[in-house]
């Protein structure tokens, strides 16, 4: 559907009218990246449903996270959020998407490819970076860096599920509603419509993307008709378009925009964000930015606890094997 080399983004460029891209779900791209012992901002796959069929020439160690499509290899499942051997001439196949939006596959070693401006991220409309600039097709072929020797270990196997595994829920009592923070022209919206943007229920429509999801729900409207100056605009970032509807700015966004930003995503959720499929309904909550702050700073504290202990973990099961 789209298949695409991400990392965390190529930021430091947007002045120069180049947008951030990278992954949608950057937790889960890092927690992939975090099982097989990478760095969290090596290249990964980013995969939607139906997603490509991977055959793989050499024996590698694998990881997938964020949303579950049913993974087999050479028709045996294979489980999300746990390293995964897998034995030369293997092929690994999806079949049926059973939650969220966005699988992420990352390979230890990572990819040999050339990054653009710092990052290895595939940038759609200026049709760089990645491969070739462009969503994966049919027999490419991606080149992976060395990797340990692997073969004993395998033996007659297919692949082998390694013994630790990742906690995706950093937080037992996350909010099912998404918190925002009030935009720079959040005082724009006249007093129903900041209630109604707080109490009502917006559906992500299929005319969504990475680009932005575009939401249904009750329209919006502005105390005057004041037209704003292209200006700053992020992932996250909630826009009131002229019809009155909204559009939640996402990874593959836009430098700027001349429409109202009314609000903007806390960073911790927009992963949360990222792993919801058109038809889902959105419920905002307002939060302050001390609240933002300190999610943020959790969700990455157990992103780094994990990929310490990961690190080490495979670095005892290489030691190990050779």
């Amino acid at each position: 559907m789209l298949d695409s080399i991400q990392d965390m983004g190529r930021f430091g460029y947007q002045h120069q009218g180049i947008n951030p891209s990278g992954a949608m779900d950057k937790f889960a791209a890092s927690l992939a990246n975090a099982l097989v012992g990478n760095n969290v901002n090596e290249a990964v796959l980013e995969m939607h449903f139906p997603a490509a069929i991977v055959l793989f020439d050499q024996p590698v160690i694998i990881a997938l996270a964020g949303a579950d499509f049913n993974a087999t290899i050479n028709g045996d499942p294979v489980p999300v959020n746990r390293p995964l051997l897998v034995n030369k001439s293997s092929i690994l196949q999806f079949h049926a998407k059973k939650n969220k939006a966005r699988c992420y596959l990352a390979i230890q070693g990572g990819f040999c490819i050339e990054k653009w401006l710092n990052s290895y991220s595939t940038n759609l409309k200026a049709e760089t970076g990645g491969m070739e600039g462009r969503k994966l097709k049919k027999d490419d072929l991606i080149e992976l860096r060395a990797a340990p020797a692997l073969e004993k270990s395998l033996a007659d196997h297919d692949f082998k599920i390694l013994s630790w595994n990742a906690n995706e829920v950093w937080q037992e009592d996350l909010e099912k509603e998404i918190l925002i923070l009030p935009g720079a022209e959040w005082s724009w919206l006249d007093k129903k419509s900041q209630q109604l943007l707080l109490s009502g229920f917006f559906t992500i429509t299929n005319n969504s993307d990475r680009m932005g999801y575009r939401l249904k729900g009750d329209p919006l409207f502005t105390v005057s008709k004041e037209e704003l100056v292209s200006s700053a605009i992020c992932f996250g970032t909630l826009q009131l378009l002229p019809d009155g509807q909204l559009i939640v700015l996402m990874a593959d966004h836009q430098t700027t925009g001349g429409y109202p930003r009314v609000a903007n995503i806390i960073s911790a959720q927009l992963p949360l964000l990222a792993q919801m499929n058109a038809g889902e309904k959105i419920k905002f909550r307002i939060t302050d930015q001390a609240t933002a702050e300190k999610l943020f700073i959790k969700q990455k504290l157990h992103l780094l606890q994990l990929q310490i202990a990961c690190k080490l973990r495979l670095e005892n099961f290489i030691h190990e094997i050779n």
